[in-house]
């Protein structure tokens, strides 16, 4: 699904107008940037958490020669953890909200 079929779907179920819907779904994804940026996590109970974890430097190596041993530095990187309703409906193919 893109963005823009999300915003239309957000749209049908909301009684939202397209642009509305656009909108609400841009602030959603800011607020979710915004806090992950200052380290803190979103979390919507059942459906899962945002966060972020600390990924260590490491040894890698390089696809194109891979005799050559690369430097991979630490980095931030954003992380989903599901939540126990969203895995269930997964699971069972259905929709629980």
């Amino acid at each position: 699904m893109t963005k823009q079929e999300f915003v239309s779907e957000v749209a049908r179920r909301s009684g939202l107008s397209n642009r509305d819907a656009g909108k609400a779904v841009d602030a959603f994804l800011e607020c979710v940037t915004d806090t992950l940026k200052g380290r803190g996590e979103v979390a919507f109970t059942g459906f899962g958490k945002f966060s972020t974890a600390n990924r260590a430097a490491r040894m890698g190596v390089n696809p194109r020669n891979p005799s050559q041993k690369v430097q991979i530095p630490a980095a931030t990187v954003p992380k989903f953890s599901a939540g126990s309703t969203l895995k269930t409906a997964v699971k069972s193919g259905g929709s629980s909200y």
